[in-house]
């Protein structure tokens, strides 16, 4: 997840991780790109038993998703206008278009628990809140990481973060973080979508700005 505040740091790969040599254009070439998420070595086998399941035990009314990576419906994209926020750094745009409610992408990182958070990342995500899980794109991720918030951009996001699962093949599914079109706004208005070179834009949440806000006052 990219903010408008700092860039990704220099980073090797972790363990566990899927790091891929074919990267979409634009990718930076010093963090890795991935197609798997990462698993921190610290995980027990009861957390990793939260996110990877048998395709029996599906919750009901999800639906097993196909990846394949690099996603060809984005593109990691300069930002050279000038008033956005997060302009001199990059976004993440329709390639092509997308339907309202439609899935987009998985965010992919290290995935761990409560005692390896980085307070300092601007790309860690909660992945369980039950258990204690996060996925963090810091160090390592896919597009997903370059997706920008709404705010100084959109008068509204387009996009959402989601609970998805993931087929892993041999009768095994992943639970992910996955960014969807926007299906309908509080007004319930039904989304149009987001239409090709369009920029994805997600809601990063009050409490993650007035975190930074305060951080910059310190």
């Amino acid at each position: 997840m990219q903010t408008n505040r700092k860039s990704a740091p220099s980073t090797t790969p972790r363990a566990g991780g899927a790091a891929s040599q074919h990267v979409p254009k634009n990718w930076p070439t010093h963090v890795p790109y991935l197609r798997l998420p990462s698993y921190s070595k610290a995980l027990t086998g009861e957390a990793k038993s939260v996110l990877v399941l048998a395709k029996a035990d599906l919750p009901s009314g999800e639906e097993v998703r196909q990846v394949v990576a690099p996603y060809s419906n984005v593109k990691i994209t300069p930002i050279r206008d000038e008033r956005h926020p997060a302009h001199g750094q990059y976004g993440l745009f329709a390639s092509q278009s997308l339907q309202p409610g439609a899935f987009i992408l998985p965010y992919l990182g290290y995935v761990h628990d409560h005692t390896e958070t980085d307070d300092k990342s601007d790309y860690d995500l909660s992945l369980d809140r039950d258990h204690g899980l996060s996925v963090d794109a810091s160090r390592g991720g896919n597009e997903a990481r370059f997706i920008n918030d709404y705010r100084g951009v959109s008068s509204a996001p387009n996009a959402e973060f989601k609970d998805t699962y993931i087929d892993l093949g041999n009768g095994k599914i992943e639970k992910r973080v996955g960014i969807f079109v926007l299906r309908a706004g509080k007004s319930g208005k039904v989304s149009k979508g987001i239409p090709k070179g369009q920029e994805i834009l997600v809601s990063y949440g009050k409490g993650f700005w007035n975190e930074r806000t305060a951080t910059q006052e310190i």
